[in-house]
């Protein structure tokens, strides 16, 4: 008997996502850790900044959020603190910085419901948030997509 595939990888029927994804639960641990990284760097450039001081943390964190997800190994600290990574869904390499700009200003919108965008990975077949989607990205263990070592 011969199984049949998705154009997603997945078997007809499966039910389940395409690939290993990170939990809900992992993802929060590291969305924590760089929350309170981003945070400690706003709350300075609060008090550095003056009147301008939330808009300067406001290009902080998307300055954060671009520079690591949009990177090779898509890892901000507390991705790579929790052995998970951000890839493009389809070609499964880097999503890029200007797909990370889109991600991170997503991910302000997934937070406006009742954090309904985030919620949503909860029973989306392959585990994305609203900011996953329209990035066309996913989150996944380092376990099952490693790393790519530097060359050298």
């Amino acid at each position: 008997m011969t199984s049949e595939w998705s154009a997603s990888g997945a078997p007809y029927g499966s039910g389940g996502p395409s690939g290993p994804r990170a939990s809900f639960g992992i993802r929060l641990v590291a969305y924590i850790i760089d929350a309170a990284i981003v945070g400690i760097a706003g709350v300075i450039l609060s008090f550095v900044g003056g009147r301008g001081g939330s808009l300067l943390a406001l290009f902080a964190g998307l300055a954060y959020f671009t520079y690591f997800e949009g990177s090779p190994s898509g890892q901000t600290i507390g991705k790579r603190a929790m052995n998970i990574r951000v890839i493009d869904f389809g070609a499964g390499g880097s999503i890029g910085y200007g797909r990370a700009v889109v991600r991170y200003l997503m991910r302000i919108v997934s937070g406006f419901v009742c954090l309904l965008g985030y919620l949503w990975m909860l029973w989306d077949r392959e585990r994305q948030t609203w900011h996953d989607k329209l990035a066309n990205s996913v989150v996944v263990p380092t376990s099952a997509y490693p790393v790519a070592a530097w060359p050298g």
